[in-house]
């Protein structure tokens, strides 16, 4: 739709009026509530303020592609976590469920247009948002190394409405933006309010869900508002698993206390998840007002972790791999000559050797003994999210800078992940060893000022070209604090083999511990010229200066031509960059992992280490892209369609390196620098610029209203084509990890929703595709397949008893679609073994199936 003279004009100077910084432009539009704005006035169009520093403009009048997702629509769709939620409204959006995926499990990594989630600039009420201070050591081949942020905490009762920018804007905002931008808008109303108690489990009986959630809006004097949002929530873990192998055959020989389900493959179980937003405004004259917002979240996660079998596992059972038990001698002067001891059979505990020489020996001692089944850690942790933004905005009404509006702006954000592993031992420590460990803590935390300066300059144009300009400082500090003593500590046991450490997470030495900043400070400019009432086209520019590895300069250019009044075609190309974080330069962790099948160490070490250097590793460098988009949007009577083309190339991206065998001179080098376990390492791996990308898709986007079935009806379909290509790698990448990173996610996923609205009741319906994607489990190639496209179906019905209560009941996965399940026994080479697990764990709808819930609202 083009707009008039008169109507544009109106349009700027309300933008003009309310300027704002970051990602908005000058402005807040407001999206009443879908409900009410369905028996209003269905035609009223959805506003976006994202990617332009002009007027508020419909998503149909943006020279790049938006998508825009309401409030209400996020609450409908069957879900509690926000990255479920976009995953079902924008189909470019994706992510994994990440069982036993180390801290991954903790916060889960998501993927725009197939890049990894730190390629993608989140933004709160247009303030650039921290990031988590997880790292996803194991992030499923796309999310190897990525560290994002959480998304999670956000909920979508305090949402007024979220922005998607699908298109590269680090000319714009700076760093991270190269697949697009998602901007969360909070609730402002000053009135009102809503409380909400949703309850669910699986098809399976499994993983309930409970929560209860609010959102009230007050009065901060007469001329304010404080809005003020909360949510509680508990989650039980669920298990879509079946007994190992190995652990059969251990229980089958008599081995006493092995676990029925030995290692399980599910969600993680959730405490105590709460989460608080604010956001508050006042005017303060008629030309100025205040801002202020944040939030407190915090939550517990527990999941699972992988089996220590009783005969193998290296550093507690065996360091041979299961051909002799590993026997520690606990005299002080190793005078008991421990015998050693041959695994021959299933169960080494009916041995004579073994009894006569270590279970009735007291100065003989094996794990056997103490575990006899073996055992599986669960790993967990304490996340912990706090932000806070002040802030001023209005126009200068005299002087040089007369009509020339302003946003001055301050934030702070922290993120904590405190990190647990129970149920396992520090091996060296021998009978004496705790069950559970808390092996340290990453903090992550930024510190964000920005002043912004927009103005509408008449330069005999159609219409004011809008200036903008601005400045931004940016410090980001990534710390690590070491575990408890017992968690790092070298055992007596240790010079017998033992391993050092709470097996399967060593906790972080005093020596590993410290404090790691950069800082980073940025100048842009902005201009958008409407040379015609048809024609509209904007360039940004943008220069930043790090104090690590200096400076970038970046640009974008983009427009906007209408054909007709019901046609137009729009297109952008830009320049990128994404800063690696000050934690992927200079974290370093021991893992457990699954390489080939078989269960080892592997220890992650700065790009700057000896060995690391040795291996390949180099001081990291900004990722560096290119990206381009052509569209055209089509809107005839009640039919709105938009249709556009990308290509983003990334050069020396930023990821994990495949995990690289040590040597035993490698291993000396890594002991002399202090770095457990050692000898009990198998590889190594580090973070490096190491590959280039090109990604190109299609976004297809319509949407239908009318007046049908006796009530208001509302259609929607959404598709993506996505295909990311590895144009350049070298051998520390590997092969394996190029193939995930090009097939792990459906090249093809749609969406179609319908939503129909009554006088008294209100349904919902969403049908998911997903194309074909590669199925690959516990990351090892043997087990690679390609997976069948699959439908799921989501619904929801709500019932209005009066104006204030409401009934729904609901339900994910309708039909409880499975995952693709395990068929790869014997490519692995070893035929029933699975490690516990019945899906792939790439399934792109996850592997738990169908959920149903109800609910019930009360609204004021």
């Amino acid at each position: 739709m083009k707009l008039k003279s008169n109507a544009l004009n109106q349009a700027i100077k309300f933008a003009l009026a309310t300027t704002t910084a970051g990602l908005f432009i000058s402005g807040s539009a407001i999206a009443a509530d879908e409900q009410q704005q369905t028996k209003v006035n269905k035609n009223v169009e959805k506003i976006a303020v994202v990617g332009t520093r002009s007027a508020p403009r419909s998503i149909g009048d943006s020279p790049v592609p938006i998508d825009i997702i309401g409030g209400e629509e996020l609450e409908r769709s069957g879900n509690t976590d926000m990255l479920e939620l976009l995953k079902g409204a924008v189909p470019s959006f994706n992510v994994h469920q990440n069982p036993i995926s180390d801290a991954a499990s903790l916060v889960r990594p998501a993927n725009l247009r197939g890049l990894p989630s730190d390629s993608t600039l989140v933004l709160l009420n247009g303030k650039r948002r921290h990031r988590a201070s997880v790292i996803a050591f194991l992030g499923g081949g796309i999310n190897d190394g990525a560290q994002g942020a959480d998304i999670s905490v956000i909920p979508s009762i305090a949402i007024k409405q979220v922005e998607v920018l699908r298109d590269g804007a680090a000319a714009q905002y700076g760093s991270d933006a190269i697949a697009g931008v998602m901007n969360f808008q909070l609730k402002d109303a000053s009135e009102g309010g809503k409380l909400e108690i949703r309850h669910g489990q699986f098809y399976e009986g499994d993983g309930d869900t409970t929560q209860v959630s609010g959102n009230v809006g007050l009065p901060f004097t007469d001329n304010g508002f404080a809005n003020l949002s909360f949510q509680y929530k508990t989650a039980d873990a669920t298990s879509r698993s079946v007994q190992r192998a190995d652990a059969a055959a251990l229980s089958a020989a008599g081995v006493p206390d092995v676990s029925s389900l030995a290692q399980v493959w599910g969600a993680p179980e959730v405490n105590d998840d709460i989460t608080i937003f604010g956001n508050v405004g006042l005017e303060l004259t008629n030309d100025s007002e205040f801002y202020m917002f944040g939030n407190y979240s915090e939550r517990d996660v527990r999941g699972g972790f992988y089996y220590r079998n009783p005969q193998t596992r290296s550093g507690v059972y065996s360091n041979d791999g299961g051909e002799t038990l590993l026997v520690a001698d606990t005299t002080p002067d190793m005078s008991a000559n421990c015998p050693t001891i041959a695994i021959t059979d299933g169960n080494v505990l009916d041995d004579p050797a073994y009894i006569n020489g270590v279970a009735n020996n007291p100065d003989c001692f094996a794990f056997n003994e103490m575990l006899p089944g073996g055992f599986t850690p669960n790993f967990g942790g304490n996340i912990t999210d706090t932000s806070l933004t002040i802030g001023t905005k209005g126009r200068f009404t005299g002087g040089f800078l007369k009509d020339t509006y302003y946003d001055l702006s301050g934030t702070v954000g922290l993120n904590e992940s405190r990190y647990f592993i129970y149920d396992t031992v520090n091996a060296s420590l021998g009978a004496d060893t705790p069950r559970d460990f808390s092996p340290g803590k990453y903090e992550q935390l930024e510190k964000n000022f920005n002043f912004d300066l927009s103005k509408g300059v008449n330069f005999g144009l159609a219409y004011d070209v809008n200036i903008a300009g601005g400045f931004e400082w940016h410090e980001e500090t990534f710390t690590i604090i070491s575990g408890d003593e017992a968690s790092y500590t070298a055992g007596p046991l240790t010079a017998q083999g033992f391993g050092i450490g709470s097996n399967g997470f060593p906790g972080f030495k005093p020596s590993q511990a410290g404090e790691f900043s950069r800082r980073n400070y940025a100048a842009y400019v902005d201009v958008e010229a409407p040379f015609t009432e048809d024609f509209l086209m904007g360039l940004a520019l943008r220069f930043e200066d790090y104090d690590s590895f200096g400076t970038t300069t970046n640009y974008k250019v983009m427009a906007q031509y209408h054909l007709t009044e019901d046609l137009n075609i729009r297109g952008s190309v830009s320049s990128g960059f994404r800063a690696p974080t000050v934690g992927q330069a200079n974290v370093s962790n021991v893992q457990t992992n699954l390489d080939g099948g078989v269960l080892q160490d592997s220890a992650l070490l700065p790009p700057t280490n000896p060995i690391a250097v040795q291996l390949g590793g180099t001081e990291l460098e900004p990722e560096e892209s290119q990206s381009y988009t052509l569209g055209a949007v089509y809107t005839i009577g009640e039919l709105f369609l938009t249709l556009d083309y990308y290509n983003i190339q990334v050069d020396d991206r930023i990821s994990q390196s495949d995990k690289i065998n040590l040597s035993q001179a490698d291993k000396d080098t890594l002991t002399a620098a202090g770095v457990p376990n050692v000898q009990g390492l198998a590889q190594v791996s580090f973070f490096t610029n190491d590959f280039d990308t090109t990604t190109q898709g299609i976004d297809l986007v319509a949407n239908y209203t009318a007046e049908l079935m006796g009530g208001s009806s509302t259609f929607s379909l959404a598709y993506n084509w996505n295909d990311t290509e590895v144009t350049q790698f070298s051998e520390i990448t590997g092969a394996f990890k190029v193939k995930r990173l090009e097939e792990d996610l459906p090249n093809h996923r749609a969406t179609f929703t319908l939503s129909q609205q009554w006088e008294s009741v209100s349904a919902f319906a969403r049908a998911n595709y997903y194309g074909e994607y590669q199925g690959v489990h516990v990351d090892y190639d043997a087990t690679a397949k390609t997976a069948d496209a699959a439908v799921t179906i989501d619904a929801e019905v709500t019932y209005f008893l009066n104006e204030s209560v409401s009934f729904s009941v609901g339900a994910q996965n309708l039909f409880d679609q499975d995952a693709e399940k395990l068929d790869f026994a014997e490519a692995a080479g070893a035929p029933n073994n699975n490690w516990g697990g019945k899906y792939y764990e790439t399934s792109p709808f996850g592997i738990n199936g169908g959920f149903y819930y109800a609910k019930a609202t009360y609204t004021f």
